[in-house]
């Protein structure tokens, strides 16, 4: 990929990421980090309503079908990497009921929240 082509890419997935957390936050979620990134594995935003605390990846294609299909294998490790390592510097969440969750974005249509689409493994 040429390098205009990883800009627009990148500018592409932070627009995602904002549309996210304003849908969050008007579904009621508290947004408590973003863009938590380890050695092999990163979260995009993490969340907390009630005593639920959801880590968070958006996915931005150009219709939400191809959105809700983009979570592979690779990307539940690297959540779940990602996840036990936040977990581990923030141990009073481990109080809280923990999922992955996924929200789609697609172009002209309303963000899409997925409950526990993601499965991690947090032990």
């Amino acid at each position: 990929m040429n390098r205009e082509k990883r800009l627009r890419a990148g500018l592409f997935g932070r627009r995602a990421e904002q549309l996210a957390i304003l849908f969050l936050r008007a579904r009621g979620y508290r947004v408590i980090g973003r863009t938590y990134i380890v050695r092999g594995g990163e979260i995009d935003i993490i969340a907390r309503r009630g005593t639920a605390l959801a880590f968070v990846e958006v996915k931005a294609r150009p219709t939400l079908e191809e959105a809700l299909i983009a979570i592979t294998p690779a990307k539940q490790r690297r959540m779940s990497l990602a996840a036990r390592h936040w977990l581990g510097a923030n141990e009073w969440a481990m109080r809280c009921s923990l999922r992955g969750d996924l929200v789609a974005i697609a172009p002209w249509r309303m963000p899409r929240h997925l409950v526990g689409a993601v499965e991690l493994r947090l032990d």
